[in-house]
């Protein structure tokens, strides 16, 4: 138990904690990138106000509200783009994709707001295991120790250690998730890209 709580709290360290993005909160080794680019994403047309005025039509958003699912299998969500493709135009694609960028963007930051918080807690709850572990050393140099003391003072350490030992493992797993996220969009992009029709070749 001492030796991942001690690799733990490595991790949680400033240096560790920046994961090369500059931000010494930041706990995850992946970068902190609070938002996604569209650009980077969409391999179609760039989207203009008008596009981004009809991503909010009620039948695009619904359907956006679904592909952004993880629990959709991208397939079945192939099927979904598909089934809408059938009679859209390439400015109803493009809105598609922008309503689903946008869902899984916000829900992406939100996440991200939230590994930061958990983060803070987590060196709060470090710095507590460090004191009652120099408060254990400094009652076991007593000249009479309070043996009851000690003991009290060793259970809640070890409390501390599994509540922080657990929460780390659970971090590890919530700093994917913005990845995940940001792999899903990549994919649905591509997928309602697939339906646009074919820029024509400019002839010679």
């Amino acid at each position: 138990m001492k030796s991942v709580l001690v690799l733990a709290l490595m991790l949680l360290s400033p240096a560790a904690m920046a994961g090369g993005s500059g931000d010494p909160t930041w706990p995850c080794i992946q970068p902190k990138q609070p938002h996604l680019s569209i650009g980077q994403l969409w391999p179609g047309p760039p989207p203009d106000d008008a596009v981004i005025g009809l991503a909010r039509r009620p039948d695009i958003a619904a359907l956006a509200q679904v592909l952004e699912q993880r629990r959709l299998p991208v397939e079945e969500a192939e099927a979904q783009i598909a089934a809408f493709a059938r009679g859209a135009s390439a400015e109803e694609l493009t809105a598609l994709f922008v309503a689903v960028f946008d869902r899984i963007d916000a829900y992406r930051s939100r996440i991200m707001s939230g590994v930061a918080r958990y983060a803070e807690k987590q060196m709060v709850l470090s710095d507590q295991i460090e004191a009652r572990r120099a408060e254990m050393t400094r009652l076991s140099a007593a000249a009479e120790p309070d043996f009851d003391r000690i003991d009290a003072e060793e259970a809640r350490l070890d409390w501390d250690t599994r509540i922080f030992t657990d929460r780390q493992a659970q971090l590890t797993y919530v700093c994917e998730t913005p990845v995940i996220l940001e792999q899903r969009a990549f994919a649905l992009g591509r997928a309602i890209a697939a339906h646009l029709p074919a820029t024509p070749t400019p002839a010679p």
